[in-house]
């Protein structure tokens, strides 16, 4: 007796603490074939897409995969693997089922299931086991192999077994997610070659520990996988299963992490071709074109491989890279491409999205897949012997030197040095090389030193890899990726001149499904930025560029650290930008375009961007760019544009759909502004969490639906804190200001309506409101903060 005493109050003590004892997670079993198991990681391609479900649900699960290679329902079952997953099976868990690949296989006893009797028996009994057990079965429909018929249509493999699974489900009211269906629609959509990424299509000597196969249709690649992966989660989602609330956030509150765009990575033969072995000489001085270039092609003959630049000076002219190709700079090499223009043959390319005459690039990939730049070495485009230079940019003595050693021709004012006579004489022809009207390049010849190459040009290539590599001194933009997609940049520097014209980082532009990642810029003109074309020629095309994840990267000296436009006449959706830091760039985050662009810029998520001394705007939409320097220098003049309304036409810019979070900046002219045309305003912007410290505060003109919420706004110029022009729809929500402000709200235009000033102490400053010029005070509306505050008299006077 006394012992049962005891232990009856052992329990009881026991169970008093059991509120310490952290909570079991729910753990999500996963039992299916080789689609979805794990799989060895080293030097080895396969993956299944139940490796990447644990990256898309929250660490408030775990995730156990029991898939296994080649098994089917029966072998499964008579392995004793599903008696396992029983006996760790606990209430509230998950079981996610697919078969059906290996139980077709009627020629293997030890697999075979027939569709419609053992097939069917045994996920009827998956179903009510796990139901025993408390958990929640979800039944998934086999997913697809990729096969095309002569064509180009697609073919179903799977006969019944993907019908049988929903019968199954439907007869017990289980969850169903139909992987069959959404898989072949990924696969279609991808295309006859495309829908190749997701699969395992890998010769030979790729990787160490996979022997390779030309046509596996069946099996994931790193990709592939994760696209599934999504496929399942996007299911999840869409029919709000119990499981949506473990779905992952992403970085961008309104997206799920599967949601982001995913980047396919080419991969190389393990074969090294060194430049050496083709006469290369390491002299900073020996032109090592042909050599540079002989390696290449012969790498190319043997199917690829990596073309190896070792440790050295190396000076070439242009390099022309072939499919299959890693062209790598080891540590300590330093590519310099020649400054003799002769080197640079007039070929055809583009300018600002039209086709154009231009010098040869230093390295130039066009019409080719799986292609990289990679490694610690430096590539140097000698761009000083290029670029013209404005004298106010130089100090005097900077000046005198630049001419001693550059030679070159100046402007008829003195004020401009050109390279030579025929760039001089490009620039007073106002000319961009455009092949229209029946031009053919030798029609430049005259003024061809002023049509200076771009350093990086890909053009309409797939399966991009730029990692680690320097690239400085470019002749104009830096790294310029058009009409290409599955692009992965990581870990690019690009150094240019501050005062180097044109001299953009990287410009994406008409391309898709680009990753930039951890990469430093310091640059003479925009730092990371976005295009598809320009004008009528842009709008042809339409080619918008999409799907881009930009994250942790670093931007200094540019004119934007991240920027859209002006060229965006083909469209640009779906941007992901964060975790950025932008130190002394000329605007932060810079959205520009013009009356004749056309083009719809939307679907723009920003969060987590850090910026230091920005000399124009911190943040800027604009829609009368003006194609000159954001900053305007000591003693220039510019007139504002000239308002007035246009017809709606396909010439009509269009910007809307803006998401940002998570914004500071230590210093800049100006930390908001938003400027629309009045025939079509910037649209449906959200500002959230924001602390901004600048010299004028808020700028709100032509605009609608526009959401700021809890923005610290530290400006020296309070008159006004925020100003809003024939804009509607305005909500301000939690502003924060500095005391005593002069004035909190200016709002000016007939056209101005819906002003919302919510939850901000506006008893701070010194005058509330000042209407005028057609707006009224009546068009705002306040709610205040739990604090009573004083009634404050308000003016109507024009903007001061």
């Amino acid at each position: 007796m006394k012992l049962k005493r005891t232990l009856i109050i052992l329990a009881m003590v026991l169970s008093g603490f059991a509120f310490l004892l952290p909570d079991k997670k729910v753990t999500v079993f996963l039992v299916g074939d080789s689609t979805m198991a794990n799989k060895p990681l080293d030097e080895n391609p396969e993956r299944g897409w139940g490796m990447y479900l644990s990256k898309y649900l929250t660490d408030d699960v775990e995730v156990q995969n029991h898939a296994v290679n080649g098994r089917s329902t029966k072998s499964f079952i008579n392995e004793h693997r599903w008696d396992t997953i029983l006996s760790r099976l606990r209430e509230g868990d998950y079981v996610l089922i697919q078969f059906g690949h290996n139980d077709s296989k009627a020629d293997d006893s030890t697999r075979s299931a027939p569709a419609h009797t053992l097939y069917k028996e045994n996920l009827i009994r998956f179903v009510k086991d796990v139901r025993s057990k408390g958990a929640t079965p979800v039944l998934i429909t086999p997913v697809m192999r990729r096969k095309f018929d002569a064509n180009g249509n697609f073919v179903d493999q799977h006969g019944d077994y993907p019908g049988v699974v929903k019968e199954v489900a439907a007869s017990l009211n289980v969850p169903l997610i139909d992987l069959h269906k959404s898989s072949e629609a990924l696969i279609v959509k991808e295309g006859v070659e495309g829908s190749r990424r997701l699969f395992l299509n890998i010769p030979p000597n790729h990787f160490k520990n996979y022997k390779g196969k030309e046509e596996d249709n069946t099996h994931f690649s790193e990709y592939g996988a994760a696209s599934m992966a999504s496929l399942v989660c996007q299911a999840i989602k869409e029919q709000n299963l119990a499981l949506a609330k473990y779905l992952r956030p992403s970085d961008f509150k309104e997206k799920f992490a599967f949601e982001l765009p995913r980047i396919y990575s080419p991969h190389f033969r393990r074969d090294t071709f060194n430049i050496l072995n083709y006469g290369a000489i390491a002299d900073g001085m020996t032109l090592n074109s042909a050599a540079i270039n002989n390696a290449i092609s012969e790498c190319a003959k043997q199917g690829g491989g990596t073309v190896l630049i070792p440790r050295g000076s190396f000076v070439t002219g242009p390099i022309m890279l072939k499919s299959n190709i890693n062209l790598h700079l080891a540590e300590g090499a330093l590519v310099i491409f020649t400054p003799d223009f002769d080197q640079y043959p007039l070929v055809v390319s583009t300018f600002e999205g039209v086709e154009a005459a231009r010098c040869q690039s230093p390295v130039t990939a066009e019409n080719i897949e799986n292609i990289a730049i990679t490694g610690k070495g430096i590539m140097n485009g000698n761009g000083y012997y290029w670029r013209p230079v404005r004298r106010d940019k130089l100090t005097e003595s900077e000046w005198k030197a630049h001419l001693k050693k550059y030679g070159g021709v100046l402007s008829e004012d003195q004020k401009t040095w050109y390279s030579s006579a025929k760039a001089l004489k490009g620039f007073n022809d106002k000319t961009i090389g455009k092949l229209a009207g029946g031009k053919k390049l030798s029609d430049f010849e005259d003024v061809k030193d002023f049509l200076r190459p771009n350093m990086i040009r890909i053009f309409n290539c797939k399966n991009v890899r730029i990692q680690d590599v320097t690239f400085e001194n470019s002749p104009a933009w830096t790294t310029h990726i058009q009409f290409s997609e599955h692009i992965t940049i990581k870990n690019l520097t690009v150094k240019n001149p501050w005062y180097g014209q044109n001299t953009d980082a990287l410009d994406l532009e008409s391309s898709k499904n680009a990753l930039v990642e951890d990469c430093h810029f310091d640059t003479g003109d925009d730092g990371i930025c976005i295009k598809s074309g320009r004008d009528e020629e842009g709008r042809r095309k339409g080619m918008p560029t999409k799907d881009v994840i930009v994250n942790n990267c670093v931007v200094y000296h540019a004119h934007g650290g991240f920027v859209v436009g002006s060229e965006m006449s083909g469209g640009v959706n779906n941007m992901f930008v964060s975790n950025c830091t932008f130190i002394g760039s000329d605007i932060g985050l810079r959205f520009k375009t013009t009356r004749g662009r056309g083009g719809l810029v939307e679907n723009i998520y920003v969060n987590n961007v850090n910026m230091k001394d920005i000399p124009a705007e911190a943040i800027l939409f604009d829609m009368y760019y003006m194609a000159k320097d954001p900053v305007v220098l000591s003693g220039e003049k510019r007139e504002p544009p000239k308002v007035e309304f246009k017809p709606v036409d396909e010439t009509t810019p269009q910007f809307r759909n803006f998401y940002f979070r998570n914004i500071t900046c230590n210093g800049a002219a100006k930390g908001i502004f938003v400027r629309g045309i009045p025939e079509m305003h910037v649209k449906n912007i959200w500002i959230e969490n924001a602390v901004l410290q600048a010299s004028e505060g808020i700028d709100i003109q032509e605009a609608s639906n526009i959401n700021l919420k809890n923005i610290t706004m530290i400006s020296k110029n309070t008159r006004p804190v925020a100003y809003v022009l024939n804009s509607d729809s305005i909500r301000i929500d939690g502003l924060r200001f500095k005391d005593s402000a002069e004035v909190l709200l200016q709002v000016q235009g007939e056209r101005s309506k819906d002003i919302q000033l919510l939850n901000s102490n506006t008893a701070a400053a010194k005058q509330k409101l000042i209407a005028g010029f057609g707006a009224g005070e009546a068009i705002v509306s306040w709610a205040l903060p739990a604090a009573t505050e004083p009634a404050k008299k308000t003016k109507s006077k024009k903007k001061q």
